[in-house]
């Protein structure tokens, strides 16, 4: 056997030090423009595009189009933590006016959103109904990581604001009310446009059952999370660990027996985390659980975000203006319009309802929807829906990004600190 140069450059070894150097320098640079750590994910992307031009073949090796499962299965871990660390946070669910807000963006808003792009995909850039109509729904979720920044604090802290709440609860939720979406889009194409039957069937089964399983699952098992972490023993919880791994514990837990029942695991873990929150509402361990899910979450956002770039080359050719157009439509005037039409007469004054309309960030769930629909099912489309998807996340990381953090904090002290 011929022996290897003692400076072999294995391109395993060389990936793994091009990935570490662009998630620093990302995270590096904007420190010299500001503090908000959002502001890296654009670089995390363009980063990314740099970094795996310098290893031969690895885009390649991760081409959606061909390996749909590599990230259907990271963006699902990641999406799920994600949503467990944003329930966490919630310190008040005092009444429905809270709410109000959050439930005409999940009901009015998100079906709008779906909608108008479906329709854009379909009649602009003339893509099948059912590739328009899963373009539309794997878009319509805000993300619950990239929005970190214009969202509620982590728990005990307090001074929830109303457009901060808004947004932390609209991420929370929709990751998980766009599946029915995206199954209507699977359906549609495997056996075309029908009303009767399948449409009573994916009623029955795909929003009110898998939902109100969801939603049951994530309450119960969030309150029996609750018991072990704090109650049960009494004097010797495990809540005096101090370990947040339990964190990844009772959402890996909670969204695997949810998903073994045919709920929806997102909302699931939302809930869960929700519920958990109840439980001994001002001990100092819920801090300690959400700063350990939020250093997952970020981990695993930094490295899709670095794959959405190292992707993006192969991508651009199936990218035309009609996509790029839709992206931006969707960003600056389908969720701004949505988002607004949706919140009239809620609590929110003129300045917040413009601030919630508009800042819905878009990101890893959107991977998630896609990577599970084309692991599942061969698509006419699919490349098409991946550039865009890649095009939208890298338009939502700069204007969002960029922007979001400052334009929040304005309007929550110009309207004095409110807290719900």
């Amino acid at each position: 056997m011929e022996a290897e140069p003692f400076f072999g450059l294995a391109s395993y070894h060389v990936a793994l030090a091009a990935v570490g150097a662009a998630i620093l320098v990302s995270f590096w640079i904007p420190r010299f423009i500001s503090g908000r750590e959002p502001a890296a994910s654009a670089l995390l992307i363009a980063s990314g595009a740099a970094a795996f031009t310098l290893v031969p073949g690895m885009p390649d090796a991760i081409d959606p189009r061909t390996s749909p499962k590599v990230w259907e299965y990271i963006s699902e871990l990641a999406v799920i933590v994600a949503l467990f660390g944003t329930g966490l946070r919630i310190d008040n669910l005092t009444s429905y006016s809270r709410w109000q807000p959050t439930v005409r963006l999940l009901l009015i808003a998100m079906p709008l959103t779906i909608l108008a792009v479906a329709l854009l995909g379909f009649f602009l850039a003339g893509m099948t109904l059912a590739g328009a109509l899963l373009l539309g729904s794997v878009l319509s979720p805000t993300d619950p990581v990239l929005a970190g920044d214009v969202q509620v604090g982590p728990p005990t802290e307090g001074g929830e604001h109303p457009v901060r709440f808004a947004l932390t609860t609209e991420a929370g939720l929709n990751d998980g009310l766009a599946f029915p979406f995206v199954y209507l889009g699977l359906i549609v194409a495997a056996e075309g446009f029908t009303l009767g039957g399948l449409g009573v069937e994916w009623l029955a089964r795909d929003v009110f059952y898998r939902i109100a399983v969801g939603t049951a699952s994530g309450a119960g098992i969030g309150w029996l999370l609750g018991k072990v972490l704090f109650a049960l023993p009494r004097q010797n919880s495990l809540a005096t660990t101090g370990s947040g791994v339990l964190a990844l514990a009772g959402v890996l837990l909670c969204y695997g027996l949810t998903e073994l029942v045919e709920g929806y695991g997102f909302i699931a873990a939302f809930v869960s985390g929700l519920a958990l929150r109840r439980a001994e509402e001002g001990h100092e361990f819920h801090a300690r659980l959400h700063s350990f899910s939020e250093a997952i979450e970020h981990a695993l956002t930094a490295l899709l975000l670095l794959l959405v770039g190292g992707v993006l080359p192969l991508l651009w050719p199936e990218l035309d203006w009609r996509y790029v157009a839709i992206s931006l439509l969707l960003i600056f005037v389908i969720r701004p319009a949505a988002g607004w039409l949706s919140l009239q007469g809620t609590s929110l004054r003129g300045r917040e309802r413009l601030v919630v309309a508009a800042y819905g960030v878009r990101g890893i769930g959107s991977v998630y929807y896609l990577g599970f629909a084309t692991s599942h099912m061969d698509l006419l489309n699919e490349g098409q829906l991946w550039a865009t998807i890649a095009f939208t996340i890298l338009a939502s990381t700069i204007v969002h990004g960029l922007t979001a953090g400052a334009v929040v904090d304005h309007v929550t002290r110009k309207e004095g600190g409110k807290a719900g």
